[in-house]
């Protein structure tokens, strides 16, 4: 491999995520619980190489979920470093209503999640971490703005 030049050192290696934010028709936000994460999360995962943030978000929802529901609008971008993970940029995307029928046949990835539910926004405050409750709360005003929106560790900067 060769080595970096100081200006490739310079640059940023972000990893990159995608999720999905799916509503019921009381205009609750889909989580789910994993087995591995002592805090509740939106389906969605890493994004792989070759892979786009979209295809992403996509793959992972058929993979925790085993549903393929539409995947609309991009809502959120947030730039969230962190010292002991590194630099990330998540992307959150419109997964929007889901039926009833979507939801008769979601299966449960057993082996990374413990259970679904659809939470108020006072409940997303409680079941996840504030940078998280932060990114979530953001998209669904993004989302009913119709306009998305950056932001810097769950927070539009000032």
């Amino acid at each position: 491999m060769a080595a970096m030049n100081e200006h490739e050192a310079k640059m940023a290696h972000p990893r990159m995520a995608a999720g999905v934010l799916f509503f019921d028709a009381e205009g609750r936000v889909l989580m789910v619980e994993p087995t591995y994460k002592d805090y509740w999360e939106i389906p969605g995962g890493y994004v792989e190489t070759g892979e786009s943030p979209l295809q992403a978000a996509v793959r992972e929802v058929e993979e925790e979920l085993g549903i393929t529901p539409p995947v609309g609008s991009l809502l959120a971008v947030d730039w969230a470093p962190s010292t002991g993970e590194g630099d990330k940029v998540l992307y959150i995307f419109d997964g929007g209503q889901l039926t009833p029928e979507s939801l008769a046949v979601v299966t449960l990835q057993a082996d990374e999640l413990k259970d679904l539910a659809f939470l108020s926004p006072d409940e997303v405050n409680g079941r996840t971490i504030p940078r998280l409750a932060r990114r979530i709360l953001a998209a669904v005003e993004a989302r009913s703005k119709s306009t998305p929106i950056y932001l810097e560790h769950g927070q539009q900067p000032e």
